[in-house]
């Protein structure tokens, strides 16, 4: 946020609870704690309340309370530490003014394992009360909550190791959470929130990772995992975000993912990941105005967020806005220096800018795999070498067909050449690649916009065509 935005007085960072177990095997639990902090701080009325992935980035920081409440854009931090050993637990807790490093409110707090729940009521609610807050009512929200319905300990140990392998975002850190998660299940079937958690898993997995049948069965479990979780409690706010994910990601049915995403948004008004959500349909959809202001609004709830920035990048490409876009990429990339397809979409935005040099800096910086293929096929195009633009694009084609049909369309369109990029979407679509979202915010496909052809396919894929006003709802 600009330096000049006031910093509101209600507004809190929940800083990761420092693990004094001497087990680093039980990070997961301080983590957890921590994040369900979080999530009962989120549901008071007017309370700003910073995300997980922008609170954890001061996770050992040398920062002072001033600097970290100057970059989360808050008035208070949140922070201590956990001890569990045994049947007994151990939480101190302190309130700090950012603004001077004072405390406004400590305690410690000395309980059995099996009074965990009431402890963080405890903590939740003392915090509330010194900064005047209130539990949000009406207005169609519910409160949201990590915990299983049936208060089993067992089960909610489970969520939260799957939870923390889950942020780890490898396959075979989804894999394990998958594991937890399903023993969540096990030990409590009722735990709504394993379910959408799972299901959520089990989606990233398959559309980061997986290709061909092993995709479509992970998707197949996603589906159980999310109408389970739904029948369980239609008024979870994250089960509904996990469809919407799981409704683009697999089933291109953009219209109920629309639905399932302004759920979630009215059931937690409070959280940064259904404003995002929401925005990312609103994108697919062809709206990438209002995903800008979407996104932008989940990142004062979660400033730090290195993923939003690299989708808000993306919705910024085709309004021509490219030196915001390119401000959001860089920022992206300083918070996950390395982390995958950063660099890539940097390459995109040098390409647009017709930067032929910049571009392939930026495609060799992205770390080796498909996105670095796309990058550098994209940026060659544009090199004036055509004996090297045509190498690249069939590696490219090569190597990644299989899972890159909607990008190597780009690059046809890049290369104006019309025939090739619609043979190439029309591959992607029998593929079920997930690149078909981009379609309606790509500015390289979108140059093709008033071609006849581009309306067929935005009618075969069910997107709106461009330009035409949608029939009416019947």
């Amino acid at each position: 946020a600009p330096a000049t935005t006031p910093i509101p007085d209600k507004s809190i960072a929940v800083l990761p609870l420092t693990n004094e177990s001497g087990d680093q095997g039980q990070q997961y639990f301080s983590d957890g704690l921590s994040e369900d902090l979080i999530t009962a701080l989120s549901q008071f009325a007017g309370l700003k309340v910073i995300g997980r992935n922008s609170a954890f980035q001061f996770r050992d920081t040398k920062d002072d309370s001033k600097t970290i409440g100057a970059k989360l854009g808050v008035a208070h931090l949140l922070e201590g530490s956990v001890r569990r050993a045994g049947d007994a637990v151990r939480i101190s807790a302190e309130l700090i003014n950012a603004s001077d490093g004072s405390t406004m409110w400590s305690q410690r707090y000395d309980r059995p394992y099996k009074d965990l729940f009431k402890l963080q009521d405890d903590i939740t609610n003392a915090v509330a009360a010194e900064l005047k807050a209130k539990l949000l009512l009406g207005d169609g929200s519910v409160v949201q909550s990590d915990r299983p319905p049936s208060g089993n300990l067992a089960a909610y140990n489970a969520y939260l190791q799957g939870k923390f392998y889950f942020a780890r975002n490898t396959a075979a850190d989804s894999r394990k959470s998958i594991d937890f998660y399903n023993e969540a299940i096990r030990l409590d079937p009722g735990y709504a929130l394993a379910q959408a958690a799972l299901s959520l898993s089990w989606t990233d997995l398959s559309s980061n990772f997986l290709e061909g049948e092993e995709a479509q069965a992970a998707y197949a479990r996603a589906h159980a995992a999310v109408d389970i979780a739904l029948a369980l409690d239609s008024n979870l706010g994250t089960a509904h975000v996990a469809r919407a994910y799981l409704l683009v990601a697999a089933d291109f049915d953009w219209t109920h993912a629309k639905a399932e995403a302004l759920r979630a948004l009215q059931l937690a008004p409070n959280g940064g990941e259904a404003k995002f959500e929401f925005g990312n349909v609103m994108a697919t959809l062809g709206q990438p105005s209002q995903a800008v202001a979407l996104t932008r609004e989940a990142l004062t709830t979660d400033p730090l967020n290195a993923r939003w920035y690299n989708w808000l990048a993306q919705y910024l490409l085709p309004l021509g806005r490219l030196d915001e876009a390119g401000q959001a990429i860089r920022k992206a990339i300083e918070l996950r220096p390395g982390g995958g397809t950063d660099y890539g979409y940097l390459a995109y935005i040098e390409v647009l800018r017709g930067n032929a040099k910049a571009a392939l800096a930026a495609a060799q910086q992205e770390p080796p795999g498909p996105w670095q293929d796309i990058a550098l096929a994209l940026a060659q195009q544009i090199s004036g070498d055509r004996v090297a633009a045509d190498a690249v694009l069939k590696t490219l084609i090569d190597k990644d067909a299989g899972i890159s049909a909607y990008q190597i369309a780009q690059v046809y369109a890049l290369r104006k050449d019309a025939d090739q990029a619609f043979a190439w979407l029309d591959r992607a679509w029998s593929n079920r690649d997930p690149g078909i979202q981009y379609l309606l915010y790509d500015p390289f496909i979108l140059r093709y916009k008033n071609d006849a052809r581009f309306a067929v396919f935005c009618k075969k894929v069910g997107l709106p065509v461009p330009g035409e006003t949608p029939p009416a709802a019947k």
